[in-house]
């Protein structure tokens, strides 16, 4: 018989709202494991905070900031509330850990690194009016900063040697972007990525925050202009900002307002598109195996792709890869969702929809992949839905039913 697995094994993941309450759920059940109370007022950031693999305390810890301009570990494993910071300025909009220094950053008004006892080892020395809306950490100590249009370079140094205090020093601002960064993100240890709110992307260099890549033609991508001209916009900003991204070693995927767009990184370009995969703003996507891509958006739609050669299209397109696995959704297409033909826009793949996932009746805030233990989307319809692979849970049903069977000798098999 098999070793049954522990329920602290099973995934879990942490939802919180505006009425500043956070739940922990195990994503295999989707039964509510704590509910933890602390906050008075809506949640801004959360993210998790992994014990070091030296550490024997190996609880799992959860960071959550506040508009109550307070930040809260919570212990995962018991439910208890470990420590409280209420010295902020103001609302605290981002966290993001940096698990090799073993310290965690809070962006608002100021940049501050903390320590896992909640140690204040230093700051910037002076304000953003706009504050820092996203973080993310690069190599040699550095982090990125989004603040307002400009993205900010900061170094993290140790005074002395050995010594623990430290200081954050402002190394470079970059000025590239024409209006407010909406998004900022990792694509590997050499490069990461920002979008910004009238549809800028552009790609640097992790090492040296040099540009490597600029896109801005994302409401036309047929229009493969040179780098040097000036595209003038005719949508509606909010039509093409860049809300999110994904990307694996080939492709950067980029939600851009109702549209998917899959930029190649080597090619540097515009490689597939669909420029109206839902009826309002996609908020979240992520890659998912065998070239597929889930997104959701403000409509209340999640929607799964495939990205496909052009010369494998058929004139209908037959459902394959995780819709069927998932047997979910619905197969028929939309009506404003045509079948697709080879086009002359340089473009040589397409995004081909694959499923949709029915549920939710307002916007899709974000989504959590599990993999074999299924997808979590979270809607402002005060609903989680906890959506399983169908393939995947009747074979472990008929397994369950006959290790019962073999377990109470009714199973008798003649051959």
């Amino acid at each position: 018989s098999a070793e049954a697995e522990s329920p602290r094994d099973w995934p879990r993941f942490a939802s919180a709202g505006d009425d500043g309450i956070v739940f922990l759920w195990n994503a295999q059940t989707g039964e509510k494991i704590f509910e933890f109370h602390g906050h008075t007022q809506k949640i801004t950031a959360i993210t998790a905070f992994p014990s070091l693999d030296s550490c024997e305390d190996k609880n799992q810890l959860i960071l959550t900031a506040s508009a109550d301009r307070t930040v809260i570990i919570w212990d995962c494993d018991t439910g208890r509330q470990v420590q409280k910071v209420s010295c902020f300025h103001s609302t605290v909009k981002c966290l993001t850990v940096l698990q090799r220094l073993d310290v965690w950053l809070s962006g608002g008004s100021d940049l501050c690194v903390w320590n896992r006892e909640l140690d204040l080892l230093c700051k910037t020395s002076h304000l953003f009016d706009t504050g820092i809306s996203a973080l993310i950490e690069l190599p040699k100590n550095c982090v990125a900063a989004a603040v307002g249009k400009e993205l900010i370079i900061f170094r993290l140094v140790s005074s002395t040697e050995g010594s623990v205090d430290w200081d954050v020093i402002e190394v470079k601002r970059i000025l590239d972007h024409q209006d407010n960064i909406l998004s900022l993100g990792n694509i590997n240890d050499l490069s990461f990525v920002t979008g910004s709110h009238i549809g800028e992307l552009i790609v640097w260099d992790a090492l040296d925050w040099t540009m490597q890549a600029y896109e801005r033609s994302f409401w036309d991508p047929s229009l493969q202009l040179d780098t040097q001209q000036e595209i003038k916009l005719c949508h509606k900003s909010n039509e093409i900002s860049i809300h999110h991204f994904t990307c694996d070693e080939e492709y950067l995927f980029a939600a851009v307002g109702r549209g998917l767009y899959v930029y190649n990184l080597q090619m540097k370009r515009v490689i597939a598109f669909q420029k109206t995969a839902h009826d309002s703003t996609i908020l979240h996507i992520a890659k998912l195996p065998n070239r597929q891509l889930i997104s959701c958006s403000e409509d209340g739609s999640v929607r799964i792709w495939e990205l496909r050669e052009k010369q494998q299209l058929t004139a209908e397109p037959v459902p394959t890869g995780f819709f069927n696995m998932w047997g979910f959704g619905r197969v028929n297409k939309p009506a404003n969702q045509t079948i697709k033909k080879p086009q002359e826009n340089g473009t040589v793949c397409s995004l081909e929809l694959i499923g949709d996932l029915i549920g939710h009746s307002s916007s899709i805030e974000m989504f959590l992949y599990f993999e074999d233990h299924g997808l979590v989307t979270c809607s402002a319809d005060h609903l989680i839905i906890l959506w399983k692979n169908g393939e995947r849970e009747s074979g472990l049903r008929s397994l369950r039913l006959f290790q019962k069977l073999e377990d109470d000798g009714d199973l008798n098999l003649g051959f």
